[in-house]
């Protein structure tokens, strides 16, 4: 299963905007990259308040924060907890997802210091080609190339993020989501976690090409305490 369509199938319990998403997703194809400054955010001091809305403040607020710019991502703000909080665009998704270029895709993702450290840095990569200039077969090529060399490795066992924000973007197929929780395993078996199984709030969706499973578990409140029980 696919990432977004894990997202998607992990939320199914507030099925009905994100139906209307999904039927609509296949109108708007974006088959090449935007002008980069469609990605960009209005000010750092945007995007900085942006990320730490993916964790509650007792997390994000003593969080490092990186940005995006031209190059890739920097950081803005120092961390003293080990977690990593930024804003994910649409790139962090299958290489076949119709949204693989969407511009207006904003996912602000906190990882904890075990996912930073063995997760993040191929999300940072694919930023990294994507805003070099590479194709979606090239930078596809150049990851698996790294998972073979290792210097893309499996989860680091703990490994999670939070991906909790009220202000999330995360593809027209999803819209604004639900907060939820990610876990990070080498590639495993579903149903090891009771995961895509009826009744399940677990869904999982095999990582391509990293070598990882990520396991989704909504979660019922938004980084900022309010209840979840419906989308802002």
């Amino acid at each position: 299963m696919s990432r977004r369509a894990a997202l998607v199938g992990a939320l199914a319990c507030l099925a009905a905007p994100l139906a209307a998403h999904a039927q609509d997703a296949g109108k708007a194809p974006y088959p090449a990259m935007a002008p980069l400054d469609q990605y960009a955010e209005t000010s750092e001091t945007a995007e900085v308040a942006l990320a730490r809305t993916a964790a509650p403040a007792s997390i994000s607020g003593r969080a490092e924060i990186r940005v995006l710019t031209r190059q890739g991502y920097v950081t803005a703000a120092a961390g003293e907890n080990g977690f990593v909080c930024l804003v994910e665009r649409a790139w962090n998704t299958d290489f076949d997802d119709p949204e693989f270029f969407n511009p207006k895709v904003r996912a602000p993702n906190c990882y904890n210091a075990a996912a930073a450290r063995s997760v993040l840095p191929a999300y940072l990569k694919r930023s990294e080609w994507v805003l070099g200039g590479l194709s979606r077969a090239e930078v596809k090529a150049r990851l698996q190339a790294a998972v073979v060399a290792r210097t893309i490795t499996e989860p680091a066992v703990g490994a999670m993020s939070f991906m909790m924000s009220k202000r999330g973007y995360l593809g027209d197929a999803v819209g604004h989501a639900h907060p939820h929780l990610m876990f990070y395993l080498p590639r495993s078996e579903a149903a090891a976690w009771g995961a895509d199984l009826a009744g399940s709030p677990v869904t999982a969706a095999q990582g391509g090409p990293e070598p990882l499973t990520i396991f989704f578990v909504p979660a019922s409140k938004w980084s900022d305490g309010d209840s979840a029980t419906s989308h802002p």
